[in-house]
Parts: structure tokens; sequence; C-alpha cells
């Protein structure tokens, strides 16, 4: 009984969601924009968890408190984006209710976008896979755009649906991501002291566990267990640090590794087997494959050229 109450409730179609909100049947089945400025009453969705079948993407006038970095605020305060992909789980015990505030809501159904090269490309914006926390915050003048693409879209919903509305309305869509993909960008500048706090905190992690016997043990750190080491959602984590380095948490793992592995090879006689077990990888011809790859050179070249 106890599971079942703490079981998120899943929307499979948007007609569920707007009945949810109280809203009145949706004006297209695969796609629909929840605005609270023409609402009588202000949109409240469930309490509790739940679980979407689509995409969402929601603006809401006040964010949570700008985030403080030691003595200083870095976010703006003028509202901003959130994101989620189909099947995440939204809400809950984590405190974040992020829809009640909602100035805007675009529920987009994976099949609104079938046979369009945008279905695939949806899928690499990072930022739907971050956490309530990792919002993209606004500026004044970011606002004012997103907004206006959001009433384009808004228009064209309430527009006669023709040949043309869904080419329109995906065109609308992919812009919105495109700013919210530039502004992201300008937000890892302005949360550059903080983002490189975090980058000196995972390098101790990972000289923390290629120090110990953990690696031998527990094989080769994952970007999962990094993103849990630092509190932060794996994209995230990966967005992060391919604004600071240049390659997202994979790589990164994989330079940390292959760091190691000269240091192993240049000042031990560990057999490269056995430099392999140490920094966890399963079998020595995974290793040697990597480093061959990473370095043009296979570990034995590597050590004959340091005697």
């Amino acid at each position: 009984m106890k599971k079942e109450e703490s079981s998120p409730h899943k929307f499979d179609s948007l007609s569920d969601v707007h009945r949810a909100f109280g809203l009145p049947k949706p004006l297209h089945p695969l796609i629909s924009l929840i605005s609270a400025a023409n609402s009588p009453d202000t949109p409240r969705p469930p309490s509790g968890a739940h679980v979407l079948s689509f995409y969402k993407i929601s603006y809401r006038p006040r964010l949570s408190a700008p985030i403080k970095y030691g003595q200083d605020y870095y976010d703006f305060d003028e509202g901003g984006l959130l994101f989620a992909s189909p099947n995440q789980v939204i809400g809950g015990n984590n405190g974040h209710n992020e829809t009640n505030c909602a100035l805007y809501t675009l529920l987009i159904h994976p099949d609104f976008l079938w046979n369009y090269p945008f279905a695939k490309k949806i899928k690499q914006y990072g930022f739907f896979s971050y956490s309530a926390n990792e919002a993209l915050h606004l500026s004044e003048k970011e606002k004012i755009t997103i907004i206006s693409i959001f009433k384009f879209i808004e228009e064209e919903l309430n527009s006669r649906i023709d040949d043309f509305s869904q080419d329109v309305i995906i065109s609308q869509i992919e812009l919105l991501l495109n700013y919210a993909n530039r502004f992201y960008k300008r937000q890892f500048i302005t949360r550059k002291a903080v983002n490189s706090d975090l980058l000196l905190k995972l390098e101790e992690i990972l000289d923390e566990y290629f120090a110990g016997e953990r690696s031998s043990s527990q094989g080769i750190p994952t970007v999962q267990y990094l993103s849990e080491k630092l509190n932060i959602s794996p994209s995230y984590l990966s967005d992060m640090l391919r604004s600071l380095t240049g390659q997202n948490a994979q790589q990164h793992i994989h330079h940390k590794l292959i760091e190691k592995a000269k240091e192993k090879l240049s000042t031990t006689s560990l057999s490269v087997s056995e430099v392999a077990y140490e920094l966890g990888f399963e079998h020595p011809q995974s290793f040697s494959k990597l480093f061959k790859t990473k370095t043009n050179l296979s570990p034995l070249e590597f050590r004959r050229s340091f005697n």
C-alpha cells in the first residue's frame, strides 16, 4: 500500500494533464501550451511526484532565490526555464514543484516531432536532463526573447491549424531551444567561479579514487558516481566540464585514467595487466586499446620511451 502511494502518477496524454490542471481539452492532441496569463485562475498541477510522456519546457517568472557562491550572487532573478524529458520524474519530496508558478508550460509529445530531423536533434540538448536546481536563470533581455517565442507558439496554436502549422511550430521550438542553449553557455560563464571550484573537487575525488583500492575493487569511476559525489546531474556535469575544459565528463575520466596510467608505467615495474587492474579495467585489452587511442602508443611502447 505504501509503495503504491509513493509511486509517481504517470500522464500518458495531454488530455490527462489538462484535466489535472482543471483546463479545457487541448487544441492539439500532441502539443499544448498552458498559459497562466490567459487563465482566470493560475493552473495548479496535482501534488506529489508525476511523470509525463512528453517533453516539457516551463517558464517561471520567479525561480528559487539566486544561488550564493562565496560572497556573491551570480544568477539573474528575472525568472527562468526548466526542462524535462519524457518519463522523467517531476516534483515529489525534493521541495521542487516547479510547475506551480509557471507562466508558460509547453508540452510536446515525441510523436509531434515524428518524421522531422528535429526528433533526433532534441535529444542532444543536455539540459532536458538537468535537475530543478540547475534551471536556466534569465536576464531581462533573455526573458523578453523567450516569452516572445512562447507567445508566437501560443498564437499559432490558437489560430486555424493547417498544413503549415506543424512546420512553423517545430521551427519555433527549435529556435527556443537554441536560445536556451546559448543562454546556458552564458550561465556557465557567469558561474565560472563556482564551476572552477567544482572542477577542483572533481579532481580531488578522482585522485582519491585512484589512490586507494577503490578503482581495482569497484572498477572505473562512472559519470553517475562523480555527479552524485558533486550533487549535480550527470548532464550538467558534462556540460559544465565542456565549458571549462572542452571535454565532457566521460572524456575527463578517460583523460585522468591515461594520466594515472602514464604515471604507473613510467615510475613502477608493474606489468601492463597489473596497471590495467589497478585502474579498474576488467580486461587489460580494453586498457591497451584506450591507451593507444589516446596517446598513439601502446602501453609498452610508452614505457620503452622512458628507458
